[in-house]
């Protein structure tokens, strides 16, 4: 039994948000049978309403379920982000909703699609309970066996979907439903304590954006902010949004990207190996991941996917790579590759070391000690912009593909403050020293290759989880600094890969913030540190500050 009370808040008036009410009906359009608002009683006696959408004229069709917060009814959100997030009026149809299964496209290929109103969200009843609840489980169970009773089902159900629509699919399959077949979860985290509320320790203030539109509804919601204040540390309250994904048996295609540094990137990658699945395939693109999930090629390898296994055709994905990664170059840049395995096996784990005495990463441990610092303070107004973070360079002399996990391992030392939020980035430089940009966030176009994050206090590692090239921390506890204290912390900078040419340079970014800042509001992280004074960095000698970088040989 849960030791921790669900704090709620006021849900948000539907009809503020255009919501036209409950009006079951049966609507034809485009060749498309469309049931609103149809009522599916769950197990504990609460309704929820859902949309069908189905190909005239056709029986016996496999459904694709969409199953998030934001809402069936109404067009896709995508406006309110820089350049709509990259998806345009000709990639999806007026039946699309934000981050889910476009019905239009599926009708015609032959699919039926359910999208779904959770519990307590908009108009269902009851009240809603965020990020993969074990009940949201149960009632996702519900309606994938509701669906494959339907006189119009083959009675094979299908997941898909982004974000949100990927993490109840971890929680659904763990469930075990019969009819559910396939799913294919699509940059979703797993973890929400490690992947979104604290990274590194951390708490973003992301999540009281995303609360804003995800909390429309006539009962209370889930306070995840209030909890997450409630609950700085990985307890019982967080181990309750965590699937065993041992238990997710199903074939599965997951997609991840580079891009989505500080939200999916880490949990969707780990899950791939974490899943008790036989059949399973990986793939991580350098895009934007809203663009990228209905771009015409995705929606090849998507069809395939499911024609396999919820229709039993045979389709090209016999002959899919187990690992498809992009190696990315520069902005929307890069090639494909195929691979076997996640790590990749052949990859050769390097260490470049602190000289912060002439701001480089260098090969060889310096001999001699030596100390840098910069400042945290909020109110500090530095006549250089360098005052407030550390940067160092290394020029590669050949060319270099950089591909999985990086670590950086810090000796650090708070002046003034009893913790340290430490931030850190890692960037790439053309050989004329101009930035090189990835998209970042979502819809951002000026990303880094990678980020990391850690409050020194959360710097305990759970040492039967951490590899040499991935600390896991265990946020358990609090471990405050004293004064003068210098000490190691080893920081996990979430997968990229990234081609740089010889003579391109890696640079690295430590500093006390988010170095990366679009304005408040911003659909992107906003962490609230308890920084004050100054860092310390210390390196050489006894002081082994290092970036580990995974180096991958020839094929």
């Amino acid at each position: 039994m849960a030791n921790f009370i669900v704090r709620r808040r006021p849900g948000m008036p539907p009809a503020e948000a255009g919501h036209p009410g409950l009006n079951p009906r049966r609507e034809h359009e485009n060749g498309i049978i469309i049931d609103r608002d149809v009522p599916v009683t769950l197990r504990d006696g609460v309704v929820i309403y859902i949309d069908t959408f189905r190909p005239e004229e056709a029986q016996y069709l496999p459904i694709l379920i969409g199953w998030g917060p934001y809402g069936k009814f109404g067009p896709p959100t995508y406006s309110h982000f820089y350049k709509n997030g990259g998806v345009t009026e000709e990639t999806t149809s007026p039946h699309a909703i934000f981050e889910a299964p476009d019905p239009a496209f599926w009708c015609g290929a032959g699919y039926a699609v359910a999208i779904v109103d959770p519990r307590g969200a908009w108009l269902s009843e009851g009240e809603a309970n965020f990020w993969g609840a074990e009940k949201e489980g149960e009632d996702a169970y519900d309606v994938i066996e509701w669906l494959a009773a339907q006189s119009w089902s083959n009675g094979k159900v299908g997941m898909s979907g982004v974000s949100y629509f990927t993490l109840i699919q971890w929680r659904a399959a763990a469930t075990m439903p019969p009819s559910l077949v396939a799913i294919n979860p699509f940059e979703g985290f797993r973890d929400a304590y490690r992947e979104i509320s604290y990274i590194g320790g951390i708490p973003d203030k992301f999540v009281q954006i995303w609360q804003m539109i995800s909390g429309w509804a006539q009962q209370p919601v889930e306070d995840v902010w209030e909890m997450m204040v409630e609950h700085p540390l990985f307890d019982d309250y967080w181990k309750s949004k965590v699937s065993d994904l041992s238990k997710v048996t199903i074939p599965a295609y997951i997609v991840a990207s580079w891009s989505d540094q500080g939200l999916h990137t880490r949990g969707t990658i780990s899950a791939f190996n974490e899943i008790g699945s036989t059949e399973k395939w990986l793939e991580v693109h350098g895009r934007k991941k809203w663009e990228y999930y209905y771009s015409p090629e995705s929606l090849v390898r998507q069809r395939a996917f499911f024609d396999r296994f919820l229709k039993g055709q045979e389709t090209e994905i016999n002959n899919w790579p187990r690992v498809r990664l992009e190696l990315r170059e520069s902005y929307y840049i890069g090639v494909e590759r195929n691979e076997h395995e996640w790590p990749l096996a052949r990859t050769r784990y390097e260490p470049l070391y602190l000289d912060l005495d002439r701001a480089q990463l260098v090969p060889d441990a310096p001999k001699q000690p030596s100390k840098s610092t910069y400042s945290v303070d909020p109110n500090f107004s530095a006549a250089s912009y360098h005052d407030d973070r550390i940067e160092l360079d290394y020029v590669f002399d050949t060319d270099t593909n950089l591909t999985g996990h990086m670590k950086l391992k810090l000796w650090v030392e708070a002046q003034g403050a009893d913790d340290m939020d430490l931030f850190v980035a890692i960037q790439k430089f053309d050989a004329a020293g101009v930035y090189v940009g990835f998209p970042f966030f979502s819809a951002q176009e000026d990303g880094p290759v990678a980020l990391g994050w850690l409050r020194a206090s959360h710097r305990a590692l759970d040492e039967g989880k951490s590899t040499p090239w991935q600390p896991w921390h265990s946020h358990e506890k609090e471990e405050r600094l004293i004064p003068g204290e210098i000490v190691p912390v080893e920081i996990e900078i979430w997968p990229s890969s990234t081609f740089f040419r010889a003579g391109e340079r890696l640079r690295v970014v430590i500093k006390g913030s988010d170095v990366y800042r679009y304005g408040e509001g911003t659909f992107t992280s906003n962490h609230e540190t308890r920084n004050a004074g100054r860092h310390a960095i210390h390196s050489g000698g006894r002081f082994d500050s290092h970036l580990l970088i995974p180096v991958i040989g020839a094929d």
